[in-house]
């Protein structure tokens, strides 16, 4: 329930507080007085949009907070989900700056706009008589509906499911253009793939080809130079290998004599033995090294096709057309992946369907059931409002679609007088009507549902009398079971209050303002019995007074 809120600088009001009581409130005062202003500062806390006109001082800023009990609602999800801190005792602030930045906040933490109204839909509803043009809304007649069928749980699932069954459908939609896009580039990609495939491209392998092939086109040059190198080491009777033996011999036989003449002796015996083995690795390379035809040309065709692969995909190493291939057979594999999983989502899809429409068939049947109850009941709270002839017909529509609330359609149709055709209630009913048809729908659904606080502004419009009196006994009902909060101009209704509030206006520093106060049982006496008169009260308006405070 509503505790208390404090406004400032808003409209009217430079700085108020308010404590707010259990059971039936009532607000009065002179119009214009700012009745309205503060309903205003209370939609500010519900989520409505702000707007810098509504300064008081446009130098300051605009503050509204309200403390709500909330003990008791099952709320503790909605502040987990959110990450904010639970607390019975819950507080909400609005703050509006002069530049008209509005930030929201819950027990102290900033919040989104849409967070304060999703919170706010649980703690309050502010119905004002221009709402009565809900009641045309088919979200809302199937949300009447709804409360009567007692299937709030199961709404619940399937409102779960349904948003996952259309999350589904996009991802679907998704996979399925992007298909659409893979199966235009596949066979490009797959002869892409294929191209470098063939290729049998190896790291490393162009630098050993090249050279290979360089090898080949010169191999008979090559051979030369290494036969003849080899003979001048080798050959002949004049050869090198053959002088620095003798050498090594004659220095072998002098190495006694001297130091020097022994380590050259050393070194020349490690350059024959170097040589010799240069010269057996010459013969071994020139025998190796072999005209072959057929191996030039299969080279030059594997390192062509090489060089024109990297010119086609403009690239100068066989690493980077490896690279390409692995690229493209990434996303040959991702189609196929595509492919299963457009098929897993369609099976998804297919089993959450069955289950919704499981869901859907069940809150159809508790639908129906539930609206001869609906009819009936709306019939003996409009007649109990003296319009015994005037009946509520609730038309069902069954739709083979799933929709966001099943597949269920509801049409209220209204008829005020007997023998009148049902028509859609804003071509037949009139203002009171509405009024009063609304306040029996609310107060239906106030014993159904856990709303803690309802505020209605001046939903009396266009009754008097015996009816008021009656519209007051309803709203004083609906307070035993939740607080009630009324704005009125009847003194039938301000009579049934519990407590009084009187909104008046007072002029300080040549600036008017408003203000509030909780009335006395005497002033609330007098404040009745001014409603009940035309002028200053009468002695018969007071006691007139006294006699509807007293019943």
């Amino acid at each position: 329930m509503l505790k208390n809120i404090s406004v400032q600088n808003y409209a009217l009001i430079d700085k108020l507080e308010v404590e707010f009581t259990n059971g039936l409130t009532i607000i009065t005062g002179e119009t214009g007085a700012g009745k309205s202003i503060l309903l205003g500062a209370l939609g500010l806390i519900a989520g409505s949009r702000s707007d810098t006109q509504a300064l008081q001082d446009k130098t300051k800023k605009c503050v509204v907070e309200a403390n709500f009990n909330i003990k008791g609602y099952s709320l503790k999800e909605f502040f987990i989900a959110h990450e904010l801190d639970y607390d019975e005792i819950t507080s909400i602030r609005r703050e509006i700056n002069p530049e008209g930045k509005s930030r929201a906040f819950i027990n102290d933490t900033p919040v989104t706009l849409n967070q304060l109204k999703e919170l706010a839909e649980y703690l309050i509803d502010i119905h004002s008589q221009h709402q009565t043009l809900t009641l045309n809304g088919s979200v809302f007649q199937l949300s009447v509906v709804d409360a009567f069928a007692d299937h709030a749980s199961t709404l619940e699932e399937y409102s779960e499911g349904f948003k996952k069954y259309k999350a589904l459908e996009k991802q679907l939609k998704e996979l399925t253009e992007k298909e659409a896009q893979a199966k235009k580039d596949l066979d490009y990609f797959q002869f892409q793939f294929n191209e470098l495939e063939d290729a049998n491209l190896k790291a490393d392998q162009q630098l050993a080809m090249e050279q290979e092939l360089e090898t080949l086109n010169n191999a008979e040059d090559i051979k030369s130079s290494l036969s003849k190198s080899a003979h001048e080491l080798t050959g002949g009777e004049q050869n090198l290998l053959s002088s620095l033996n003798e050498i090594k011999i004659i220095l072998a036989g002098m190495a006694k004599f001297k130091t020097e003449i022994n380590e050259l002796s050393t070194r020349l015996s490690s350059a024959y033995i170097e040589l010799k083995d240069i010269s057996n690795e010459l013969e071994t390379l020139e025998q190796d090294i072999v005209y072959d035809p057929k191996r030039i040309e299969a080279l030059t065709i594997k390192i062509d096709a090489v060089y024109r692969l990297q010119l086609k995909h403009q690239v100068k190493t066989i690493e980077e057309l490896i690279a390409i291939k692995d690229d493209l057979s990434n996303k040959l594999l991702d189609f196929s992946s595509l492919e299963a999983e457009i098929e897993k989502v369609n099976k998804e899809l297919s089993a959450l369907q069955k289950s919704l429409m499981v869901h859907a068939k069940k809150m159809s049947a508790s639908r129906k059931k539930s609206i001869p109850k609906i009819e009936k009941e709306i019939a003996s709270l409009l007649s109990s409002l003296s319009m015994p002839n005037a009946q509520l017909k609730v038309e069902h529509i069954e739709s083979e679609t799933l929709g966001i609330n099943g597949l269920d359609k509801v049409s209220f149709l209204f008829s005020a007088n007997k023998g009148s055709d049902f028509k859609e209630l804003n071509k037949v009913a009139s203002g009171g009507e509405l009024s009063r048809l609304m306040l029996s729908i609310k107060s239906l659904i106030a014993q159904l549902t856990a709303l803690p606080t309802i505020i209605f502004d001046e939903i009396d419009t266009g009754v008097s009398g015996d009816v008021a009196d009656k519209v007051g006994s309803i709203m004083d009902k609906m307070a035993n079971k939740m607080q009630v909060i009324t704005i009125t101009h009847l003194p039938q209704i301000a009579s049934k209050g519990q407590s009084h509030l009187f909104v008046y206006k007072e002029d300080k520093n040549n600036k008017t303002y408003s203000n509030i106060k909780r009335l006395s049982s005497e002033e609330r006496i007098q404040e009745v019995a001014k409603m009940l008169s035309t002028g200053s009260p009468t002695a018969a308006a007071i006691s007139n007074a006294k006699e509807l405070l007293k019943s």
